[in-house]
């Protein structure tokens, strides 16, 4: 299962910030991904999701409310990819790098006391947190003012979520070693850039699922 934001479920970046559409089936890194290795991928992005926090305009965004659920309701699964980070650093929130981190741990945290579901005994999948690519250039205005400060935020994050990732003894990739957000907005992924995580992620998930 991939786990994450807007990055994840595939959001078509336009010139005009919103409202934007999703990229097709075969263009989406997620299934891209499932697509290379021969493995069932369950998509579970969601546009504006963080790690742990609860955003104002929209009730539905905090990811550690949602993750157990979803695991949950997805066993048995081998594997866990958590791409979340880029909607902490957004201005209103305030968070520091280590905050946004720290709400990562959060959800590492479930993720370790999710084995069984609900009346089942299947195991607790492992996980592959990958820290999110860097913001680019913002065009839009209000994108710009919402993502205030946050390009440096967001580029702290792969040496955190690595020393996380070693700490809690699981997989870690930077996407941010291989794409950066070239979407039109500066903050999406472009259809190169889907292609370009997928192909990177393959062996890593492949090694995981062996």
């Amino acid at each position: 299962m991939c786990f994450g934001d807007s990055l994840t479920w595939g959001w078509c970046p336009v010139e005009g910030g919103a409202p934007a559409l999703r990229y097709g089936r075969h263009q989406r890194w997620s299934r891209l991904l499932g697509d290379r290795l021969g493995v069932d991928i369950v998509e579970e992005g969601l546009s504006g999701r963080t790690t742990d926090l609860d955003d104002p305009s929209d009730e539905r965004l905090n990811g550690a409310r949602h993750l157990p659920t979803a695991l949950a309701s997805q066993l048995p699964l081998d594997v866990l990819v958590l791409m979340l980070g880029t909607n902490d650093a957004k201005a209103g929130f305030a968070r520091s790098p280590l905050q946004i981190a720290t709400g990562m741990s959060t959800l590492l945290g479930l993720v370790a006391r999710s084995a069984g579901g609900v009346g089942t005994a299947y195991p607790v999948p492992k996980v592959l947190l990958v820290a999110p690519p860097p913001l680019s250039e913002i065009p839009h205005p209000w994108f710009r003012a919402v993502f205030e400060h946050g390009h440096d935020k967001v580029a702290a994050l792969p040496a955190l979520y690595h020393a996380l990732a070693d700490f809690a003894g699981v997989s870690f990739f930077d996407a941010g070693s291989v794409i950066t957000t070239d979407g039109l907005d500066g903050i999406h992924l472009s259809v190169q850039n889907n292609v370009d995580l997928a192909q990177a992620l393959e062996p890593l998930l492949a090694a995981v699922l062996r």
